[in-house]
């Protein structure tokens, strides 16, 4: 919590330090998530959709640059194959958006920390609490393209990977066993930017 906290108010300070020298807008921004798992252990993975939403500053620094801190709740996971088993994961997103920029089109990479809320497995119709089966920072990168005016409606769409796997190891006597399991989504979104 105290991570979150911080990047917040890191969020907030960034937007007023710049605010004064550089083009700055602030905005809005929600829309479907397409997730699934990635990495040697999720091979009986498919698909789940979820939804994100959260917030944005849009700091110009020429007409071709920007820099676009969010911080964004964001719903990952994954469903299973051979049963009718979902994992829902719950994140608080912060992606570093470096954007370029041409005339309201933009192409954006850069990287992302999320930080865990909550994780459910759904079998059916009961639903378990898994959190502490999974690590509670997941580190990852971001890459895409949309369109994005400072002020008014904007579309984009997102992939968002992971660096680090999302599931804590497990010790058992002299072996420790950690699964190479990490977050992948499709992003796609709306925006709203207030200049």
């Amino acid at each position: 919590m105290k991570k979150l906290l911080f990047s917040l108010l890191l969020l907030v300070g960034s937007v007023g330090a710049v605010q004064a020298q550089s083009d700055v807008s602030l905005g809005l921004k929600a829309g479907g998530t397409l997730s699934s798992f990635s990495g040697k252990q999720a091979t009986n993975d498919k698909n789940t959709f979820g939804f994100h939403g959260g917030a944005f500053a849009n700091i110009g620094f020429t007409d071709l640059f920007a820099f676009q801190p969010e911080v964004i709740y964001s719903q990952k996971g994954a469903k299973y194959l051979s049963n009718d088993i979902t994992t829902r994961l719950n994140y608080v997103d912060v992606p570093l958006a470096f954007h370029v920029n041409a005339g309201g089109l933009f192409f954006e990479a850069g990287p992302q920390v999320g930080f865990l809320l909550a994780a459910k497995r759904k079998t059916g119709n009961t639903s378990t609490d898994i959190k502490n089966d999974y690590n509670t920072v997941d580190f990852g990168y971001l890459f895409g393209l949309g369109y994005q005016r400072k002020s008014g409606l904007g579309i984009g769409l997102r992939y968002n990977g992971g660096f680090t796997n999302i599931e804590k190891s497990i010790t058992s006597g002299p072996t420790t066993v950690q699964n190479n399991i990490r977050n992948n989504a499709f992003q796609l979104y709306l925006t709203y930017s207030f200049y």
